[in-house]
């Protein structure tokens, strides 16, 4: 394309299609050990070059709340994100309670029930708005699970993986 074909698409186009819009968010899992590191080692399997936007946190099971909740709140801070997506295993346990104690002043999103589908979800919309990662994330949770029929029970029928 010649340089006068680029300025007149350029003259041509909406203003804020000219303007970067992209955010830098990133992925905060919180959730009992080992499953927080599991979910970003499956997610970074998929996606290697988003191993700066997803963190990890295992909260083990003989940790106190009032130690994990410094712990996290430390680990957030440092980030420099412009949003984090929170992503916590089970509503009401110590993953999710020490994320709903998050200050406000931060720009967080929680969601609790995390599940691989909602992760690599997310790591697709890193860049959109805070909210709209949120609802992607939410979505593709929701997606992800269903109900699948066996059809066989004949283990050479599966197709080898290789």
């Amino acid at each position: 394309m010649s340089d006068r074909w680029t300025r007149l698409a350029c003259a041509q186009a909406p203003l804020d299609a000219l303007v970067d819009t992209t955010m830098n968010n990133g992925i905060f899992i919180i959730a009992h050990a080992p499953l927080a590191t599991a979910l970003r080692q499956c997610a970074l399997h998929v996606y290697p070059d988003a191993a700066k936007r997803i963190m990890a946190f295992d909260v083990p099971a003989s940790n106190e709340v009032s130690q994990t909740c410094l712990h996290v709140q430390q680990r957030m801070q440092a980030f420099g994100w412009d949003g984090v997506l929170v992503l916590t295993d089970v509503f009401g346990a110590t993953p999710c309670n020490v994320a709903r104690g998050l200050p406000a002043d931060l720009h967080v999103r929680l969601l609790a029930g995390v599940n691989l589908p909602m992760l690599l979800r997310a790591v697709n919309y890193l860049d959109q708005p805070l909210d709209t990662l949120t609802e992607k994330a939410l979505t593709g949770g929701e997606q992800g699970v269903m109900q699948v029929p066996c059809q066989t029970t004949n283990t050479e029928d599966i197709a080898p993986h290789g």
